[in-house]
């Protein structure tokens, strides 16, 4: 007789799993073994012994595992081999089915561990908070278990709690090793902590770790990332064996620092001493060659890639990318990201930041339409790309969609894509929004104050960038040169000097190295203050410039009407070995505009193709235009238009027409008008120039038609205000302004200015009024602009003889440059007026410009 029981074991004995069975995921607390759960013929409940569940796998499951014993149970071995299978594919929900098992049977509670390879899990999965919980329950922590934890924070962008963690490590009594001190200086780089950086390096003194070629490099990392690198490489030089980790560290921190030709040095050197360079090594030594922009030394690392077999790899292939766009050459740049084999999202964020970067921003958005349709997904890089494209092309709708994608994402969180949408909102007119974004944030860093200062300054609300600036040092916010970046700008725009004398003294008083970006702000500033004496003061004082400063500088004097200082900078400039670009030659050509200098304003246009291989671009050729006509080459002007390989805007036909009326060329002026109305038909100034012609003419009927036209299509002028700054104060006036404090004696005043202009000589010129009134009112109207108004609040607000300078948002009227004539020779004082297209200076009755602005 057959024993039941036996019968029963003999069945489940032959259920049991074999070798190489694979585990499954079944439910959110447990795994099964793939044979012990038999769910053939119906019969799915049968018991796991390992699992101690009823479970049914999935058929089509097919996860690699770890087998189990022949009777279906694990031992120590196996979980050992299974947990570094979690480990190694990052497994995170495996992970947390083995820990729950761990917890149910109690196994993890008598073996550390366990607990060390899940806390490994953990970390590596970027699960820190389960990797912190079970860190913090475990009873007994080795060093192995504290390096992990610091590991994980640390490659998990915490640095604070890294350098936390480290310090707990040794209040605790366990001794950081080799292994501890790499990722706690990864933790200081990547906070750019140099001074935190120093004190683990001590530590690493005191524990006698610094001949050990691991934290040797870790600390060579640190120094350059940190911006120490004469530290970074002094360790290196006292390294005593450099592998390739090493060399690349240091490489890596030359690049990072600006030192490329130190880079590239060390990379040769890294060859003569048979260092063979890696992957890492290409990727630190192409942005050196971008840096330079040696056009030969590009070509030859390329060839080196290519020769070594480098190329193959995607990320050689991304930085090659990017290589070739900071160099300017965006072709080759799109043709080697064109025949990439394998496209990452970095290959599409070079190639996007490539095209934005080189002033391609249709070319960026339509790639980043191209990436979506590849169903490559965006993440933060590519935002911070786009962002500022969608700016450049006054995209607003597209940059309201990719907000809403950051909200999606979760990316508001991230401070880059903040700044870049404050700065998107600002660029694109919605300033308003920015301020809101701004606004609701809880912290902000010396990075978002900077967004909102650029904001503001960039749309044109200069004093709005003053007053967040102040509340930034409020905050106790500590400025840097970025801050600066955006606040000397702001003065230069709103032409407050003595604000603008501040942040230089503000800027010499914090210590800030005036390098050549703060330099170059500053001599703008002083420049578009009406100091140009002083801005060639701060240019020669440099002590190195770039070519931004140069041009900076040469557009300057063009502005003040100095050409021929312009003109002599610009082949002081010629004599070193900076190139002048399309930007100089802009700067060149308006300086030979403004000084009537034609003959010197042909060679140059001719120079810039001859000479420097630059195609004229719409603006050059407006500057073309801008010179003959002023010159009176009339017809010369518009001939040169029709001959224009590229079609011309309005700008280019604006500049003709403002010719027209000041030499008072009706016909052609007509003519060019028509162009103008089909090109930008709700510019208001087009039909303000035309009515001016027609005025000057005295040909009264076209002038009220043009007028009646304005009306129809509901165009109005821009109405005129005008800035003046006193006792470090931006007093602000518009026509017939009765607001200010002291409007009384503004009043008293310029009674007393017009009773001696007209015993001078003075007439009131009313013909430009565009307003269908009494003589008398117009003379009234002509009496109380904007500019008389602060003209007369400067003379009885500041001590005799001191200059006055005042800025108008749009061009100076005819009646009132006659009027400063007057009044300059009247008071004895110069008169600086800085009006939408340029400087005036009047000094006893004469203006700078020459009567022709």
């Amino acid at each position: 007789m057959v024993n039941k029981g036996s019968k029963k074991k003999k069945k489940r004995a032959s259920m049991a799993c074999n070798a190489a069975t694979p585990v499954f995921p079944v439910t959110v607390s447990t795994l099964v073994c793939a044979t012990c759960c038999k769910y053939k013929l119906g019969k799915p409940k049968m018991r796991c012994r390992f699992f101690h569940m009823y479970s049914v796998p999935p058929k089509e499951q097919k996860p690699d595992g770890v087998s189990c014993n022949g009777l279906g149970i694990y031992d120590s071995n196996h979980y050992a081999c299974l947990l570094q299978t979690l480990i190694d594919k990052r497994d995170l929900r495996q992970g947390n089915l083995l820990h729950a098992h761990f917890i149910i049977t109690g196994i993890i509670k008598d073996n550390s561990f366990y607990g060390l390879k899940l806390a490994t899990m953990y970390a590596l999965s970027g699960s820190m908070e389960d990797a912190r919980q079970l860190f913090d329950k475990m009873p007994q922590r080795s060093a192995s278990l504290w390096n992990v934890m610091i590991r994980g924070y640390a490659c998990n962008g915490q640095g604070e709690e890294t350098l936390r963690l480290y310090y707990q490590m040794q209040d605790t009594g366990v001794q950081p090793d080799r292994y501890t001190f790499p990722f706690v200086l990864k933790a200081c780089a990547a906070l750019l902590d140099l001074q935190r950086g120093r004190d683990i390096h001590r530590d690493i003194v005191r524990f006698r770790l610094q001949s050990d070629a691991y934290v040797g490099t870790a600390l060579v990392d640190m120094y350059g990332k940190c911006g120490s690198i004469e530290d970074a490489r002094e360790l290196f030089d006292k390294m005593p064996k450099t592998g390739i980790t090493s060399w690349n560290a240091m490489i890596a921190g030359y690049t990072q620092n600006g030192f490329a030709e130190e880079a590239l040095e060390l990379f040769l050197r890294m060859q003569q001493s048979k260092v063979m360079p890696n992957v890492i090594t290409i990727v630190s030594v192409l942005p050196a060659c971008a840096h330079l922009g040696d056009p030969q030394q590009v070509k030859d690392i390329h060839d080196y890639v290519v020769i070594n077999g480098f190329d193959s790899d995607v990320s050689v292939g991304n930085s090659l990318v990017a290589m070739y766009a900071k160099c300017g050459d965006i072709e080759t740049a799109r043709n080697i990201f064109d025949k990439m084999c394998k496209r990452t999202v970095v290959s599409w964020n070079a190639m996007v930041a490539g095209y934005q970067q080189n002033g391609y921003s249709n070319e960026a958005l339509n790639l980043f339409h191209e990436m979506q349709a590849s169903n490559v997904i965006p993440n933060r890089v590519t935002v911070v790309s786009v962002l500022p494209a969608c700016a450049d092309m006054g995209d607003l709708q597209l940059g309201k969609d990719i907000h809403e994608n950051i909200v999606r994402d979760r990316f508001d969180s991230d401070a880059n894509v903040l700044c870049s949408l404050i700065a998107m909102y600002s660029k694109c007119g919605s300033v308003e929004v920015a301020r809101q974004i701004f606004d609701s944030m809880s912290t902000r860093d010396v990075v978002i104050w900077n967004a909102m200062i650029a904001g503001y300054t960039q749309s044109g609300h200069a004093n709005e960038a003053l007053r967040v600036f102040c509340q930034m040092r409020v905050a106790n916010i500590k400025s840097d040169s970025i801050t600066m970046l955006g606040v000397i700008p702001a003065c230069a725009q709103s032409a407050a000097l003595q604000q603008g004398k501040v942040m230089h003294a503000y800027i010499m008083r914090s210590g800030f190295e005036l390098g050549v970006a703060v330099g170059t702000a500053l001599i703008d500033m002083y420049a578009k203050c009406g100091r140009i004496r002083v801005a060639r003061q701060l240019f020669d004082k440099m002590p190195k410039r770039n070519l931004i400063t140069w041009s900076t500088m040469i557009a300057g004097y063009g502005t003040h009407g100095q050409g021929e200082d312009a003109l002599a900078l610009f082949q002081n400039m010629q004599q070193t070995s900076i190139k002048p670009d399309h930007i100089t030659f802009t700067s060149v050509l308006c300086a030979c505009s403004y000084a009537g200098l034609v003959d010197e304003g042909w060679q140059f246009f001719e120079s810039m193709t001859r000479d420097y291989s630059i195609a004229p671009r719409l603006c050059h050729y407006g500057c073309m235009v801008d010179l003959l006509g002023r010159a009176g080459y009339l017809n010369e002007a518009h001939d040169f238009i029709e001959a224009m390989p590229v079609k011309p805007n309005a700008s280019v036909w604006g500049s003709l027409l403002s010719a027209c009326r000041i030499h008072g060329n009706i016909e052609l002026g007509e003519k060019v008008a028509e162009h103008l109305f089909d090109l930008d038909p709700e510019d208001a100034g087009n039909y303000v120039l035309l009515f001016n012609i027609y005025a000057a003419a005295g040909k009264w009927d076209d002038a009220a038609k043009v007028r009646t036209a304005m009306k129809d299509r509901g165009l109005k002028k821009t109405p005129g205000s005008t800035l003046i700054e006193v006792n470090n104060k931006i007093h602000a006036f518009v026509v017939g302004d009765t607001r200010h404090p002291q409007s009384d004696q503004i009043y008293e005043m310029l009674e007393i200015l017009e009773r001696r202009m007209e015993d001078a000589g003075y007439v009131p010129d009313t013909k430009f009024i565009l307003h269908n009134v009494e003589e008398e009112a117009k003379e009234h109207m002509l009496s109380v602009h904007s500019e008389k108004l602060a003209i007369a609040f400067g003379i009885i607000s500041t001590r005799p003889g001191m200059p006055i300078q005042i800025t108008k948002n749009l061009r100076v009227c005819g009646d009132c440059h006659t009027a400063t004539k007057f009044i300059s020779k009247i008071v004895r004082r110069e008169i600086i007026v800085r009006d939408a297209n340029r400087f005036h200076h009047f000094k006893d009755g004469i203006c700078s410009c020459s009567d022709y602005w």
